[in-house]
């Protein structure tokens, strides 16, 4: 199958309507009839400020990104983009067309 892969990069904290936002995101997406979609969480890393962030062993609410990937269709894909600008949420993505299938034998 080819489709889209788009990755997002959200705030560990950040919400939207009352939920975290990766949790948000990846309900939108199910909604959307995307078939399927991850988040996960930063150990270390830096961002466009250059502010270096790192998990430690007591840190309770980080600061680190989470990033929440989707492979889906090309058209499913630019519904999910066009609702995050429409409500206004502003997010780091990368995105680029890729092809998906199983190592299973047909």
């Amino acid at each position: 199958m080819t489709g889209n892969f788009l990755k997002l990069y959200v705030p560990q904290t950040a919400k939207h309507d009352g939920k975290l936002l990766y949790e948000w995101l990846l309900e939108e997406a199910r909604t959307l009839g995307i078939p399927g979609g991850s988040a996960f969480r930063a150990v270390a890393g830096y961002g466009r400020h250059g502010k270096m962030h790192e998990e430690h062993f007591f840190e309770l609410a980080g600061d680190l990104p989470m990033m929440v990937e989707f492979f889906a269709e090309e058209a499913a894909i630019n519904l999910l983009v066009a609702r995050l600008q429409a409500e206004k949420i502003s997010l780091f993505y990368v995105r680029f067309a890729a092809t998906a299938g199983t190592t299973a034998p047909d």
